[in-house]
């Protein structure tokens, strides 16, 4: 006979989601450590109540964070899910309306970075009885639909819990998605508000441990075969280690697969890590805001093996990267969707670290020729004396971003991590930071999403403690991302997790500014100046009495101001080797100047330029577009 307890909806999925292993070799852990929420009419009576109940009872069975953000809960939850190398994640509960709907951009986030995130939006009253409900979406032409209908395109699972029952076999298919590395992302169970308060027997068999363990393919003989062969008959091949090595614990599969070929390696913004960045085989960035030495490499390669790539238009430089006539593609990913990209004649649908072994054994004796080695080291040697130029003190006022990163690359240990997701420092920490960590490079770069940072952050710091590691977490931000989202500082402060917040002050949008001149339009828009109302635009040179450091200082952050000076570059190393040192939260302000970049890598990247333009800029953008599209191909490989 069947075992059950009288339990609401809410209670239900709680304690189910606090029972679920994820298994990934000999590696066991908490597929759902936590819950983050923001509470109101629609969840304190459901999801509220459960996890006070869950406190009361059992302190450790559902551990409940708050948040400050909605959004931020997600990015939160990826933070952690990418440490933990996509076996777990935290849950997210939000109320009607716009709680709920303040999520949408991390689920987009999570779903475009192939990172797990369980999103438990509340929802308007199945029964209707109360209708229109607050916040409660209209739509005359369909009244089914709520603001949770639009996580559906942003969800890699989606499903609506309108009576209690059918609970159980939306929870397990939920946790099918979350714990499935081709198919992981935002998982969705929007969870009506009278739904969740409501009671049901619920079989013991439901509640009980349940393990979910991570597939890991094997390469199949045939397209293993074809690979090898094609890698065997390449004269100039080149790796793309995407984020599917670091998620498949393979950096030690790829770095031995590297030694034993001699095939250059270049990493994708998720692959960073992947490889140590003084191994010789290991030639930087790819792409847009890739490195000299891995785009020239990849310019002339006539075989690319893309390894846990999605192939973004930043890792093909928009279609440029690859120049030889006929070029083809071993495309190495768990995932099919990706496998078949560029139209690939040579998939392997495999586990990035089973595909790697196999293709080091078949290969065996094999290794690029000599000429092709020697291009490899002196290319890597070019860019490496490359960094070391825009490391090396300048003696400014105010450094620019380059020179920043240096300084903070000093004071760094190789364990460290630096979260960064949108701006100008994406790109330029590609190009500059030297990885010497598999988990030390945390910046993800395919939904970019400005406010990403600090929450990120805070996620990926929980992510190192939960493993017992002491690393520091160093979050790098512009003053723009800053003030999208910097509301977890109090998070952190309130749970006492340290972080490290390097704030840079450009007083504006560098990396749209950059981008602003480089289409013809100058810089509109993307200055943080006073208004002038007689040219009616933000253009002007009267800086905005803005005091970010006043703001972290008043969440209760540690906060050190570095003054502009020749001194600033040192006096920036002693702050981080302060806050290093430090217990708490600190918060380190500098100065930039926006123009100086970092070295050219020689990447592009297409965003359009107006075909008709008065403005001379704007014409002469154009030009230049129109010659760099030029060199785009359809990469049917």
């Amino acid at each position: 006979m069947t075992t059950t307890s009288r339990m609401t909806v809410a209670q239900a999925l709680v304690e189910f989601l606090a029972r679920q292993w994820t298994v990934d070799g000999d590696v066991r852990e908490r597929t759902i450590p936590g819950m983050f929420g923001i509470f109101g009419h629609g969840n304190v009576a459901g999801i509220g109540q459960a996890l006070k109940q869950a406190n009361i009872t059992d302190p450790e069975l559902m551990p409940y964070h708050q948040a400050r953000n909605e959004q931020a809960m997600v990015h939160q939850s990826v933070g952690y899910a990418r440490m933990h190398r996509r076996r777990a994640t935290f849950a997210s509960t939000a109320s009607v309306g716009p709680g709920a709907s303040n999520m949408l951009t991390g689920a987009a986030l999570a779903t475009a970075n192939r990172l797990p995130a369980l999103l438990l939006p509340s929802d308007t009253f199945a029964t209707r009885v109360a209708d229109p409900v607050l916040q409660q979406l209209e739509l005359p032409h369909d009244i089914g639909i709520t603001v949770n209908d639009a996580f559906r395109p942003l969800s890699r699972f989606f499903d609506r819990v309108q009576r209690p029952e059918q609970l159980f076999s939306i929870a397990l298919a939920a946790m099918r998605v979350l714990t499935d590395p081709a198919e992981t992302g935002a998982v969705t169970i929007a969870l009506p508000e009278d739904v969740q308060a409501e009671a049901l027997d619920v079989p013991a068999e439901f509640l009980h441990e349940r393990e979910w363990h991570i597939r890991r393919p094997l390469p199949e003989h045939g397209p293993l075969s074809r690979a090898v062969a094609a890698i065997r008959g390449a004269k100039r091949p080149f790796i793309i280690a995407g984020g599917g090595v670091l998620y498949s614990s393979a950096e030690d599969q790829l770095r031995t697969f590297a030694e034993a070929t001699g095939i250059p390696v270049g990493t994708t913004q998720a692959g960073g890590g992947s490889l140590a960045w003084d191994h010789p085989q290991n030639v930087g960035g790819v792409g847009a805001t890739g490195s000299t030495a891995a785009n020239r490499l990849a310019a002339d390669a006539d075989l690319v093996i893309g390894i846990g790539t999605r192939y973004s238009d930043f890792t093909t430089a928009s279609r440029t990267a690859f120049q030889h006539p006929d070029i083809a593609f071993v495309n190495v990913n768990v995932a099919s969707f990706d496998a078949y990209k560029h139209g690939t004649q040579l998939p392997v649908i495999a586990d990035a670290r089973e595909a790697l072994t196999a293709l080091t054994g078949e290969l065996s004796g094999h290794r690029v020729e000599p000429g092709y080695a020697e291009r490899i080291a002196g290319e890597k040697a070019d860019w490496d004396a490359a960094v070391d130029a825009a490391f090396a003190p300048s003696g400014l006022a105010v450094p620019g971003q380059p020179e920043i990163i240096g300084a903070v690359q000093q004071i760094s240990a190789p364990e460290d991590v630096i979260v960064q997701a949108a701006g100008s420092l994406p790109g330029d920490l590609h190009k500059l930071w030297r990885v010497r960590d598999p988990l030390g490079y945390h910046v993800e770069y395919a939904y970019s999403c400005m406010g990403y940072e600090i929450a990120g952050g805070l996620g990926a710091k929980r992510g190192a403690l939960a493993d017992g590691s002491s690393r520091d977490v160093i979050v790098m931000v512009g003053d723009g991302s800053y003030l999208m989202l910097n509301s977890e500082l109090v998070t952190a402060v309130a749970e006492g997790i340290k972080l490290t917040v390097v704030l840079i002050q450009n007083h504006g949008y560098a990396s749209i500014g950059h981008l602003s001149e480089a289409v013809g339009t100058e810089r509109f828009g993307t200055k943080y100046r006073a208004y002038d109302p007689l040219a009616r635009n933000f253009q002007g040179d009267e800086l905005l009495p803005v005091d970010l450091a006043m703001n972290a200082r008043s969440y209760g952050m540690d906060v050190i101001e570095v003054a502009s000076g020749p001194n600033a570059i040192d006096d920036l190393k002693a702050a981080v080797a302060r806050a290093k040192a430090s217990d708490t939260s600190t918060l380190i302000q500098i100065d930039s100047d926006p123009l100086i970049y970092a070295p050219d890598g020689e990447g592009w990247w297409d965003v359009p330029v107006a075909e008709a333009s008065t403005l001379p800029s704007t014409q002469r953008a154009r030009s230049e577009y129109l010659e760099q599209r030029s060199r785009q191909k359809p990469l049917l490989g």
